[in-house]
């Protein structure tokens, strides 16, 4: 009889477990009204600080369109040179887990050396030293290799940041591809698959789940650091936003508008990848 009564209703579920989550839902109803509260609270403290600046935010609104022209060259950029990137990445992974002494040295010396020297020093290497080691090479003889050598500053540009972000991404699919089970190839092994195939079928497309989070933190970055290809003189986000700043003398409203501008469009790609990572991460819900 104590065991009936010590049921709600017809749930069947005690009291004691009703009060319980009641409690919970009162006190995840209260974060997130807190934490509203605090994001509003945060917002009008921002746009006090802009008032208190005494910010022409007529200027800013006019100048908006000129400024989104140049969206179109960031996203190229960051998204051809991620593409470069994963690529170099899978290369430079395979490398450094390669039993061959030749292919681990290139693929070491790779990661090291560009880990190891500024962004900003690469991309005016590109840019401005490779026309310098044409020229020297043309003494050699080889004619004409210094017009090939000398790129136009979006190629430049992409090729820096891609060469740069590979580097780094290496050691995160080295990473990733390690951290499956060795019992997984084994397995492989013992069905007849080759080492390519193994990787290809077996491991990769594992190693994957792991790899795709921080390769989406890279791209987020790479959105940002894209904003160094202004210095080369390509009219991205960055570059029509010093410029109009510098030609009105309103540089400080300029450079908010754009700071403002890669945050929501770091935001949105935050969105996306939180989006990706549940996608991703849905096997492992399945089995709890």
């Amino acid at each position: 009889m104590k065991d009936e009564t010590s049921l709600s209703g017809k749930s069947g579920i005690p009291e004691e477990a009703l009060t319980t989550l009641d409690r919970i839902d009162r006190d995840r109803a209260r974060y997130r009204r807190n934490l509203t509260i605090s994001f509003v609270v945060l917002a009008l403290i921002m746009i006090a600080v802009l008032i208190i600046l005494k910010l022409d935010f007529r200027f800013m609104k006019d100048q908006l369109p000129f400024i989104f022209a140049g969206m179109g060259y960031t996203l190229f950029v960051s998204f051809m040179a991620i593409s470069l990137a994963c690529f170099l990445a899978i290369i430079g992974a395979l490398g450094r887990l390669s039993r061959n002494p030749v292919l681990n040295s290139i693929s070491s010396t790779y990661v090291s050396l560009i880990r190891g020297t500024p962004l900003l020093v690469q991309v005016y290497m590109w840019y401005l030293a490779l026309p310098q080691i044409g020229k020297a090479l043309e003494g050699y003889g080889l004619t004409g290799i210094q017009a090939l050598f000398t790129m136009p500053a979006l190629a430049a540009g992409i090729l820096a940041l891609g060469v740069c972000y590979g580097a780094y991404m290496t050691e995160t699919v080295r990473a990733g591809i390690q951290s499956i089970d060795r019992g997984q190839t084994e397995a492989a092994e013992a069905l007849g698959m080759t080492r390519v195939q193994t990787m290809k079928r077996v491991i990769f497309p594992q190693a994957l789940r792991v790899i795709i989070p921080p390769v989406s933190n890279e791209f987020i970055a790479m959105v940002k650091d894209s904003s160094l290809v202004s210095l080369m003189g390509v009219w991205e986000l960055s570059y029509r936003a010093i410029k109009m700043g510098r030609r009105h003398f309103q540089s400080l409203e300029m450079l908010i508008t754009v700071a403002l501008i890669y945050w929501m469009m770091c935001i949105m790609l935050q969105y996306f990848q939180e989006k990706l990572e549940a996608h991703m991460a849905r096997g492992d819900r399945s089995r709890i």
